[in-house]
């Protein structure tokens, strides 16, 4: 005789896990997982496995992918927790390259500074530990945060929205002409600074071909950040900017600082770009102005919509579809498919058309993102306004004059007869 048992009694409970730890925990044993494959089974591929890995998945590419999953996590912050349009985080991103560049390398060879760096001491030039330039690169842009918000985030909507994409199209072009300041080179002008050093970790320094280890360093940062912004968005602070986000005004009555919690907001998002600015210095070996351009703030504007604004792990989750798409996915689909029909397509050239036709259609179809935030799911998916409710707010918006009374109560007549199932004299449901 079969008996009927509850589900919470077939549950286990040494196996629950709490609702808020599950996606911490998916992403750490995604991230062991991915270490384990590239540090043991990867390399005891045979020639095709590690044919195909190389091709399609790349340690180089996975790294660029962290990098952008850091950054893109700051512009969430920004974005997604307060609602403040910014077309020109890759200014923060910048200002982290350029502070590695200059604290990790030997651009100023008239001082002779080491500081725990990875370079040789007999150098000349600035080395700074990477651990203790990615503080000072966090803190730098904070600083600049606030210098750029302060005059622009009085300003709503559109008029942010234009103000940012003036500062993040300033701030390239500072790079890219910084080699005549009064005479002084800042930035060395379109040739970049490079070399830039490799990251040691006490007596070892990572080398070029040292992707493994430099895996787990940007894992590790990429835990910070999302620690950092589930721990603010949480708090305080955090509520704050929603209200914000929600609406300015209510919020401005019920008490909480605008311009004071915008800037938090700007100079924490401008903190994570700053880390990620860093972290794609030591990735690609320097700084180089060409690779800050306006193109990347849409990008990874496209990164937050797609996955989720305001939800960490969609965010993640379109950073990293997106970066490898962009990477290696676009461009090794187009070689396979050229390949196969013999056709000569620049695939790559068509990645900002593909990343343009994916905001048309999340826009169309699902404008929360992959894993929305459930404040943004309820907002979006509110039922929609009845033909009556429409009714009654024709009705109520203009005040009807007096002579206008029976050409209102003819109007209100021909519309269609709708039941009143509750009796508030609505004609719907409540």
């Amino acid at each position: 005789m079969a008996v009927d048992v509850p589900a919470k009694a077939r549950r286990m409970p040494g196996l629950a896990i709490p609702h808020r730890m599950r996606w911490p925990l998916g992403y750490t044993a995604a991230a062991v997982l991915v270490f384990l494959a590239y540090y043991y089974v990867i390399p005891n591929l045979g020639p095709g496995g590690q044919t195909f890995f190389r091709e399609w998945l790349p340690l180089t590419s996975v790294n660029e992918a962290l990098v952008w999953v850091i950054c893109a996590l700051g512009l969430n912050i920004v974005v997604g927790y307060a609602g403040l349009l910014d077309l020109g985080f890759v200014a923060f991103w910048a200002l982290g390259g350029y502070t590695a560049g200059w604290l990790m390398s030997g651009f100023f060879y008239q001082v002779d500074i080491h500081l725990f760096g990875g370079a040789l001491g007999t150098a000349p030039g600035i080395h700074i530990s990477f651990w203790l330039v990615l503080l000072i690169g966090a803190g730098f842009c904070a600083v600049w945060g606030v210098i750029i918000g302060a005059p622009t985030l009085r300003l709503k909507s559109d008029y942010l929205a234009l103000v940012t994409l003036g500062f993040g199209e300033i701030i390239p072009q500072v790079f890219t002409n910084g080699d005549n300041v009064f005479g002084f080179n800042l930035t060395n002008g379109t040739k970049g600074i490079t070399p830039v050093d490799p990251i040691a970790i006490g007596s070892f320094t990572l080398g070029p071909f040292d992707l493994v280890y430099k895996y787990v360093v940007f894992v590790l940062i990429v835990v910070v950040v999302v620690f950092i912004s589930l721990r603010l968005r949480e708090g305080r602070l955090g509520r704050a900017w929603l209200a914000i986000r929600e609406d300015e005004l209510a919020a401005s009555m019920m008490g909480v600082p605008l311009m004071r919690t915008k800037l938090s907001a700007y100079a924490v998002g401008a903190v994570a770009g700053g880390l990620a600015g860093v972290a794609f210095a030591t990735h690609v070996g320097g700084v180089l102005p060409d690779r800050f351009n306006f193109s990347i703030s849409i990008t990874l504007l496209a990164m937050v919509v797609l996955g989720g604004m305001g939800n960490v792990w969609g965010v993640m989750l379109g950073a990293l579809v997106l970066a490898w798409v962009n990477s290696t996915g676009l461009p090794q689909f187009g070689t396979s498919f050229n390949e196969q029909f013999g056709t000569n397509i620049n695939f790559p050239s068509y990645n900002y058309l593909l990343f343009g036709g994916i905001l048309v259609l999340m826009m169309l179809f699902r404008r929360e993102g992959i894993l929305p935030e459930s404040r943004t799911r309820l907002v979006l998916h509110e039922p929609s306004r009845t033909d009556m409710e429409s009714l009654g707010a024709d009705m109520e918006a203009p005040a009807p004059e007096l002579d206008e009374e029976p050409l209102l109560k003819t109007t209100a007549a021909d519309e269609p007869t709708v039941t009143d199932e509750t009796g508030t004299g609505m004609g719907e449901k409540v």
